[in-house]
Parts: C-alpha cells; structure tokens; sequence
C-alpha cells in the first residue's frame, strides 16, 4: 500500500528586502493607477463638455429652423405679432442672476408668446416651461405689463405622450414636418394664459 501523504514543506522565510520590495512594487503599482485614474477623469471631462456644446448647437439649429416661419404660423391664427426675439432672452434677478431663459419671444400689443424649443422635448421640458412662464408673468407685473402670456413647445421629434402633454398643460404645439414647423391644433384646444 502507497502512503499518500506528502511531507510537509518547508515554509519560505522572507527577508526584509522581500518584503520591502513587493511593498514597492504595490506602491508603483498604485502610483500607475492613480495617475491612468487622473487621465480618465481628464478625457471625461473633455468628452463631457464637446458633448454639451454639441448640445448647444442643437438647440441653436432648433431655434435657426423654427424662427423664420414661426410668425407666420401665429399670425395664421389672428396674433400678429410685430416683434420677434430670438436667442435666448435673460430674465434676471435683482442680483443679475438669471432666473429663466427664453429661446424665442413673440410680442404685439395684447399678447407675448414665450417659445421653448427643443430637439425632442420630454415631459420636464413641459414642467420648466410652466415654471419659466410664472417667472416671466412675475417679471413683467413687476414692469406693469398687462399682456396676456401664452406658450409653445417645438421640437424636431415629438413623442406624442409629450405632445398630448404639452398641449394639455396649454401650450401651442409645432412639430417639424419636413424642412418647416407645422402646428397641430385640437378643435378643443384653449391656450394658457399667464
């Protein structure tokens, strides 16, 4: 019969030096993965901001195709309007801060008609829309402007869950069809006022 058990081995004994070298080499180690950790975080960053300013020139494309007819549009219902802003209009705080950013402003003498425009608006675009209209009524009362206050959202690509919102919540709704902005209108629908 074989005997199956193996002789103890013997236990490696480390020197100092062993030691003091596999703490080292950990530390290079480490040191390595710092520094590729610092490169990521710099690439990240550099990514983040080419894609917001990528984002930016989106919305600025938006804005481009949307202005040009946009009067047009709301004339066809009765507005005409004799002043159109584009470009994001600041409204500030008493300490210069900006409350609110409105990209495209239409005026006459009874109405103004604050335009949100997005590539594809989501259902936030919609709730900060409402806030941005509340802090342009306050504005304006504040300049004693009686002007009645309406809204619209346009987008490239309009969901329609985000659409039936928008109009819900009583904006006027353009949606891109072709290389120009239709606007959809409910029988039913009635404007918000602000």
């Amino acid at each position: 019969m074989a005997n199956n058990h193996k002789p103890p081995q013997p236990q490696r004994r480390y020197t100092f030096e062993d030691v003091w070298a596999a703490l080292m080499e950990g530390r290079k180690q480490q040191e390595e993965t710092a520094k590729r950790m610092k490169e990521t975080d710099r690439q990240i960053k550099e990514l983040s901001k080419q894609m917001g300013g990528l984002h930016n020139s989106f919305g600025e494309l938006a804005e481009h195709l949307v202005a040009p007819g946009i009067a047009e549009r709301f004339n066809k219902l009765g507005y005409h309007f004799d002043d159109i802003s584009c470009g994001r209009r600041q409204i500030l705080d008493e300490n210069r801060k900006v409350k609110a950013e409105i990209d495209i402003l239409l005026e006459n003498g009874d109405f103004i008609i604050a335009v949100e425009v997005k590539s594809e608006p989501k259902e936030k675009d919609i709730e900060r829309h409402i806030k941005r209209l509340g802090i342009l009524r306050e504005h304006r009362n504040k300049h004693r402007d009686t002007r009645k206050i309406l809204g619209a959202i346009a987008g490239a690509i309009f969901p329609h869950e985000v659409k039936e919102l928008a109009l819900e919540a009583g904006f006027y709704v353009l949606e891109q069809s072709g290389d120009t902005m239709k606007m959809d209108i409910p029988d039913d629908f009635i404007p918000g006022e602000w």
